[in-house]
């Protein structure tokens, strides 16, 4: 495994996120050559109850940056992680480095490093998806769970002839534009597995994924700035890193013959009987998570009777358009949840 580390001249200067690096080195999992180092930021009192803050697909710590200030103020101990492959920690160069269980096992392996404990999950896109898979994986080190625009998808209902179709075209077809795959994504009515598909076949077939740009068309409720747009590339000097944006959609659980989903039916095991507090706090307008909240409202004891939200706008990163609202609610979660409660 090959693994490139961004320079710290790249993160300087960045707006509204002058925060000390933390770093954690994990085992890389394929038995050759040293560690990864996993990059998190922190904030608030070190005593306080710990929100871990777990990002998603292309974004970074970074993207937490409206509501870390938030939460350290109402006294929560913020850890925001960086996924391998994003941020400030490190990337490995190949696609098929890249896999839902890896991405698992090196964020456990940071979480017990960093003895985090009594902790609140807030995860969004695949920040969720890895996240209630750590949580699954070793609930006594969680109280409560956020889950916002994010799923734990479980495909097992599929026609043979829906599946064949996605294979095929996610194999023989050509590759969309970027406005095919947006235009495709945005459709209401649409099977979401075929919806999906042309982002996953977008993003692993293109070389250089303009990262910023498609953050800046993914928010709601704010324009980015154009040092905001850098920000978001930082982390990517060239295409060589950015082999982990590419991959990860794929990585998505989308078809019943897919690795992951003997692990996922694992997970939803857990879930099934998982009684701590549970609440989703989805935005209206997301094209990407649409009906992903109600397995988790109708399937989790600990959902029921939780004051779910649904947050006016803020697009698919609704930490961008309605950071500090969402940090709110969290916060809210949190003192009106305690442990035990």
């Amino acid at each position: 495994m090959k693994v490139l580390r961004t320079l710290d001249e790249r993160f300087a200067n960045l707006p509204d996120f002058d925060y000390e690096p933390h770093y954690t080195v994990v085992p890389r999992g394929d038995g050759e050559g040293e560690g990864l180092r996993i990059h998190h930021v922190e904030a608030g009192p070190a005593d306080g109850p710990i929100v871990l803050l777990m990002h998603g697909q292309p974004t970074w710590s970074f993207l937490y940056r409206r509501m870390i200030p938030v939460l350290a103020e109402r006294g929560m101990r913020v850890m925001a992680p960086d996924l391998v492959g994003y941020g400030r920690s490190d990337k490995p160069t190949e696609r098929d480095d890249y896999t839902y269980q890896r991405q698992v096992d090196w964020l456990s392996a940071w979480l017990r490093s960093n003895g985090v404990e009594h902790a609140t999950l807030v995860g969004q896109d695949w920040g969720g998806l890895i996240g209630l898979r750590m949580a699954a994986a070793d609930p006594a080190r969680f109280d409560r769970i956020v889950a916002a625009n994010t799923g734990l998808p479980l495909p097992l209902q599929m026609p043979e002839e829906m599946v064949k179709k996605i294979e095929t075209f996610r194999e023989e077809a050509p590759t969309p534009t970027m406005m095919e795959m947006q235009r495709q994504i945005s459709q209401m009515g649409t099977d979401p597995a075929v919806k999906f598909a042309y982002w996953q076949k977008w993003t692993w077939e293109t070389e250089d994924i303009p990262v910023g740009l498609m953050l800046a068309a993914s928010v709601d409720g704010v324009s980015l700035t154009p040092e905001e747009v850098a920000a978001y590339d930082a982390p990517f000097p060239d295409p060589s890193y950015k082999a982990g944006t590419r991959a990860m959609p794929s990585r998505v659980p989308m078809l019943p013959n897919d690795p992951s989903v003997p692990a996922q039916i694992e997970a939803w095991k857990v879930f099934s009987q998982w009684t701590k507090p549970f609440l989703c706090a989805f935005s209206d307008n997301d094209p990407v998570t649409g009906g992903a909240r109600k397995p988790f409202e109708s399937r989790i004891p600990g959902a029921t009777g939780q004051p779910h939200r649904t947050i006016e706008g803020g697009g698919h990163f609704l930490q961008e358009g309605r950071g500090q609202e969402l940090a709110t609610i969290v916060a809210d979660f949190i003192e009106q949840t305690p442990v035990g409660g």
